[in-house]
């Protein structure tokens, strides 16, 4: 019968290509790591990891259980929190995607009272800027400031953040300060690469309108979008999240040019069989509360960073 923790140090070991990395990240002796792969290929009957004096790599036996093995633990850890779930326990493994900077900014210090007020949630966040396939990857929710296109998942806003243009004084002093949408035409822009088209949207009397300015940056990050601003570059249209610090120490000014640009909204997204999930409707709940409705960040209020739980 195989042993669910020696699949994991074979994982660790695969993932990782050391042992010594292995062993790091499972907080285990290299070797406790090692007696446990062992105990294993002597399960299975075949030799999964071959060791030279400079790497680690998969046998052939071993790269054709990897698969089967990540399987497994994932259906160990899906039955885990089923079984939770039916207790109502929050408890259990719990993987989320979110983009960089607003997981550092905002979603990591949230978290932190999650995880304080409920010690029974493993707790995994991994921070990327690019559109992770939820069901693929296997992550149990993902955070994003705009839309979750994905089929068979569930989809929830968490609260809406105000997007504003912002430039720095040096930036404004030499190109001037635009007063029109249709002026922003001739400035240049510092754009998030992940949005779709290179358009800037701003509420009409119907609909919007868009303007698409002179691209100067093209960027899939909201604070280096931020630092170049600051730098004097060019004109940026960042969320409030952002501009936080920005509004407490002015190194960049708002732009009025007469129209409101179109929000940012923050979801939560989360596969269909996770619909009843005790962990999932846990977090959604923090986070709404954690961030507000309108959030903290569009007044200047109480981050989560100094609190352990949500008002």
């Amino acid at each position: 019968m195989l042993n669910l923790e020696s699949v994991g140090a074979f994982m660790a070991i695969a993932d990782t290509g050391s042992f010594t990395e292995a062993a790091r990240q499972l907080a285990l002796a290299k070797s406790v790591v090692s007696e446990r792969l062992k105990e294993l290929e002597r399960s299975v009957g075949a030799k999964l990891v071959q060791r030279t004096t400079r790497r680690v790599a998969l046998t052939a036996d071993g790269a054709t259980f990897y698969e089967r093995a990540k399987r497994i633990l994932r259906e160990a850890e899906l039955a885990t929190s089923e079984l939770a779930d039916r207790r109502g326990t929050v408890a259990g493994p719990l993987r989320i995607s979110a983009p960089v900077s607003f997981g550092y900014l905002h979603l990591g210090p949230a978290l932190f009272g999650f995880i304080a007020r409920y010690p029974g949630i493993d707790l995994t966040l991994d921070l990327d800027d690019r559109f992770v396939d939820l069901l693929d990857e296997g992550y149990d929710a993902v955070v994003r400031h705009g839309p979750v296109n994905a089929k068979r998942v569930i989809v929830r806003p968490l609260t809406m953040s105000t997007r504003l243009l912002v430039a720095s004084p040096s930036y404004l002093k030499r190109w001037g300060k635009p007063t029109s949408v249709e002026e922003l035409k001739e400035h240049k822009g510092i754009i998030y690469s992940y949005r779709a088209g290179a358009d800037w949207r701003f509420h009409a009397t119907r609909g919007f309108i868009s303007v698409r300015p002179r691209t100067v940056l093209r960027v899939n990050n909201g604070l280096i979008m931020r630092e170049a601003a600051v730098r004097g570059l060019g004109i940026a249209l960042l969320p409030t999240f952002f501009l936080e610090a920005t509004r407490k120490e002015p190194r960049l000014k708002m732009i009025d040019v007469g129209a409101k640009a179109e929000g940012a909204t923050l979801y939560i997204g989360y596969p269909e069989h996770l619909r009843t999930s005790a962990k999932i409707r846990a977090l959604t709940t923090w986070l709404q509360e954690a961030f507000g409705n309108p959030p903290y960040w569009e007044g200047m209020g109480v981050s989560p960073r100094a609190t352990n739980s949500p008002k």
